[in-house]
């Protein structure tokens, strides 16, 4: 598990499910991302993990700037 910066656990293979994108939780795990990295992803880091339909890019950078957005630390 890792933690966001507003001190949240995140587990990322949790988070996938979450999102029904369970089927790139081997692509985050290989390409070594956590919570750390997760909030700066982009699109195109997304394609380059596997992350080849723009609509599960979308949900998955939608998801990102929820759970991080300054909102989401109250």
């Amino acid at each position: 598990m890792a933690t966001n910066s507003s001190g949240t656990t995140i587990e990322i293979a949790q988070w996938l499910r979450e999102l029904g994108l369970e089927q790139y939780t081997d692509a985050f795990h290989e390409n070594a991302i956590d919570a750390k990295i997760l909030p700066t992803l982009t699109a195109d880091d997304l394609r380059d993990i596997g992350v080849t339909l723009i609509g599960h890019r979308r949900r998955l950078l939608n998801a990102m700037c929820h759970k991080f957005s300054p909102e989401s630390a109250r």
